[in-house]
């Protein structure tokens, strides 16, 4: 076993980074590779104090505080793991003091877990050693692309989970879907419900006992056997887009869970290789500074590409929401 602190206890001041965390999520943190249960034993016993006094696991830190932090130690294999995070910086489509919104490339989870062992916010904290905070301000899809919202304050990443939660934020994704597509503008509203497989895969099905769940698609393009969709999310389901339009009989191009399978294969051999669902646009107040931010991220050169293919072969029908 490796000390991840000296043998002595550490002495922290908390600061506005880290003002409204939870003392349990900031120790996890501040320990990473040590299992919960270490955490919460020492919690427990009182080993960890604030401003000197014994706390709960749901205390909340104030800027200010001062944290005792007993020694904490970490497996080598923990250790080995983190080192192990290659660090990487992603193309930025906006970044302040309060967050960073950032292009998301297809294939990479945003977070480590189920089976992958880092993600998005992993890497960004290795490329960024010295930065104080770094958080996921919500979720992407491994295969979806597109803008990413992480936050470098603690009060900006509160005030966007409120955003996300109340619907204040305008989330719209372009979507390839198998079928033509012929309304305008539609609204989907068909609730959610997420269960696992007899693999332990987690998947999301329509079902009159799940969650609200509303979509608004609108049309973009349509050829003989394709359309171009941009949906927007009115709620932030999980899979919500894939499902939704996969039960109206229009899946995803290239979706690996919900999407037609034989046709995702010919897709493979003509070029397209992953999902067809790219986060184009985000729209929102900054949490901090009140100013409007409208937010854009290209299509990625794969998935262009393979809209010029189509266009090379049939005439593009033009639909509204361009």
């Amino acid at each position: 076993m490796n000390d991840l602190r000296k043998d002595s206890a550490t002495l922290l001041e908390v600061g506005e980074e880290s003002a409204g965390q939870r003392i349990d999520n900031f120790l996890l943190r501040l320990a990473k590779g040590v299992p919960k249960s270490h955490v919460y034993r020492i919690l427990r016993s009182g080993e960890v104090r604030v401003n000197k006094g014994r706390i709960g696991a749901d205390y909340r830190l104030v800027e200010g505080d001062s944290v005792r932090v007993p020694p904490i130690r970490v497996s080598e294999k923990s250790a080995e793991a983190v080192a192990a995070i290659p660090p990487r910086e992603f193309a930025i489509a906006h970044e302040d003091e309060g967050l960073i919104v950032i292009d998301k490339p297809s294939g990479v989870a945003v977070h480590g877990g189920s089976g992958v062992s880092f993600g998005v916010i992993e890497q960004l904290r290795r490329a960024r050693p010295t930065a104080k905070l770094l958080e996921l301000a919500h979720r992407l899809d491994r295969e979806t692309s597109g803008l990413l919202i992480v936050a470098k304050k603690r009060s900006a990443l509160t005030q966007l989970h409120d955003m996300f939660r109340e619907g204040r934020i305008a989330k719209r994704y372009l979507a390839l879907v198998k079928g033509r597509w012929l309304n305008t503008v539609q609204h989907v509203r068909l609730p959610l419900v997420k269960f696992l497989t007899e693999d332990g895969e987690r998947r999301v099905a329509v079902s009159r006992e799940g969650k609200e769940a509303h979509s608004i698609v609108r049309l973009v393009a349509r050829w003989t056997n394709f359309s171009l969709v941009e949906v927007e999310l009115k709620t932030g389901r999980t899979h919500q887009i894939r499902v939704h339009l996969a039960h109206l009989g229009f899946p995803l191009a290239g979706d690996d869970k919900y999407g037609d399978f034989s046709l995702n294969k010919d897709l493979q051999k003509t070029g397209l290789k992953r999902m067809f669902l790219h986060a184009v646009r985000l729209k929102l107040t900054h949490p901090l500074t009140g100013e409007l931010l409208e937010l854009e991220a290209p299509l990625p050169p794969e998935l262009r590409d393979f809209l010029k293919r189509l266009d090379a072969n049939e005439t593009r029908e033009y639909g509204e929401a361009l």
